[in-house]
């Protein structure tokens, strides 16, 4: 099994670097970047000039470009815009090796210290979300295995039905415009108020979870139908089994036959997808956080999407590649754990 893991940890590097260079490669031909932000705001900076003043921009060519050919030379040596694609690329590397994600193109910030500062909010939501997932999923699963096709199976088949139906940043939307914007009950979006500095301590904790309710529920809703269903579906598989049937067969009884023999194999599916959950534990949600402006790494990559902030865009693939594929190897564990029949040759 040792030999599995390390086999496991050392596929990690080329499959990152496969990830890194095709993401890199898009980066440097997708239109929008710094220069043409730059070359904007200055078309736009020198055409308000023209129109307050009624005088001519002092550089400009026939098409229009209002920097000369010399700056835009160091704009792409500043940039690294200057450099073949696999040398640029190696660079990079060089640095991210060393623990230097570079500079923002929009703020001029450290990559990893804008990432860093961000990392709280999205653990928070993330710890939170996998306890409610887990927390409610899993007995919630047994109940409606235990009690399929009665009244309660089929009712809360239609919820969590109509709650996967809806993505969450959709019914975050709904949610705001119904409970903060029409009845008031909850706040319009951020983690705390403005005055949350001038709280006591039970006004923040307050504070603190009026602003959580709502992004929770559009964080958790969509998983509630995949990991209800998938408990459901595999504790369902085990009752029908023989072994259980020969258990309760010999006298045992069946809630004994459910969690003592049944439950442990109808955990298996759920340890393989605990440890993907990682890489979302820290990234968050984009559109989620944006709905609700809160400042994690979801609307961080959103934002640096949106900006073509290509360094932020990287710093982030860099962190999530690699949580995610420390996820699988722990899904292998968990697996592991869970049944120790598995061996990994």
């Amino acid at each position: 099994m040792t030999a599995y893991f390390i086999r496991r940890l050392l596929l990690v590097i080329p499959t990152f670097l496969g990830i890194t260079i095709m993401v890199f490669t898009i980066t440097r031909f997708v239109p929008g970047g710094p220069i043409e932000r730059i070359i904007a705001e200055t078309r736009a900076m020198q055409m308000g000039g023209q129109g307050g003043s009624g005088s001519p921009s002092r550089a400009g060519t026939d098409s229009g470009q209002p920097l000369s050919q010399e700056q835009m030379d160091k704009l792409k040596a500043y940039y690294g815009f200057d450099k073949p694609l696999l040398q640029s690329y190696l660079a990079w590397l060089g640095k991210v090796l060393q623990g230097d994600l570079g500079r923002s193109t929009r703020y001029h910030d450290p990559v990893w210290e804008m990432i860093r500062s961000r990392i709280p909010i999205s653990l928070y939501f993330g710890v939170l979300s996998l306890i409610l997932i887990y927390g409610v999923c899993i007995p919630l699963g047994v109940a409606k295995a235990v009690r399929h096709k009665s009244g309660f199976d089929n009712i809360s088949s239609v919820v969590i039905f109509t709650g996967y139906a809806i993505p969450g940043w959709v019914a975050g939307v709904l949610m705001l415009v119904l409970f903060a914007s029409h009845y008031d009950l909850f706040p319009l979006g951020g983690l705390v108020s403005d005055r949350f500095e001038e709280m006591g301590l039970w006004g923040k904790v307050t504070d603190i979870a009026r602003h959580t309710v709502l992004p929770l529920i559009s964080y958790v809703i969509g998983s509630f139908t995949v990991m209800t269903l998938l408990m459901k579906n595999t504790l369902m598989d085990n009752l029908s089994a023989d072994y259980v049937r020969t258990a309760i067969a010999k006298g045992l009884s069946f809630k004994k036959a459910v969690f003592r023999h049944a439950m442990r194999n109808s955990m298996i599916p759920i340890a393989t997808s605990f440890g993907n959950n990682i890489s979302i534990l820290l990234m968050g949600s984009f559109l989620i956080e944006k709905v609700f402006n809160i400042d994690g790494m979801g609307l961080l990559g959103y934002e640096s999407v949106v900006d073509r902030d290509y360094p932020v865009v990287m710093g982030i693939l860099v962190i999530s590649s690699l949580l995610f594929m420390i996820g699988n190897i722990l899904s292998d564990v968990c697996v592991a754990i869970v049944d120790p029949r598995v061996r990994f040759a």
